[in-house]
């Protein structure tokens, strides 16, 4: 059995900001070559870039779960420039760690959080 955190633990059975954003800025969804979990972000994203809501859904493991949740902790109230800054350690100290097998689950949404930044500045350039 896996050894997870308090702070892992709570985003797993009690996760914000379920669901996903009504009209959009950003949306992004991405699967874990890993081990086939699914995350998918949508963000609201004001005038001076800086992300007002994020909502995610994912399909996937306690730590999957738990990182989505705490990703979207995070970036509310940051530019797109500071939350694409984000690593998946950062990821992992906020959840105050993961055990080595669940690694794949901050980096799945390090990449969901890269992908739905790119699809707001694409959206705001008008290159869809």
């Amino acid at each position: 059995m896996w050894e997870y955190s308090d702070i892992v633990k709570d985003h797993f059975h009690n996760p914000r900001n379920v669901g996903e954003i009504e009209d959009p800025d950003g949306v992004a969804q991405v699967t874990s070559m890993a081990c086939g979990d699914v995350l998918k972000i949508t963000l609201k994203v004001d005038k001076h870039a800086r992300i007002t809501d994020a909502r995610c859904k994912v399909a996937g493991c306690v730590a999957s779960i738990a990182c989505a949740s705490a990703l979207t902790e995070m970036i509310k109230g940051v530019t797109l420039e500071e939350a694409v800054r984000i690593t998946d350690q950062d990821i992992i100290d906020y959840l105050g760690g993961l055990p080595p097998g669940k690694t794949h689950a901050p980096g799945m949404a390090q990449e969901t959080l890269e992908r739905v930044v790119e699809d707001v500045v694409r959206r705001r350039l008008g290159t869809d």
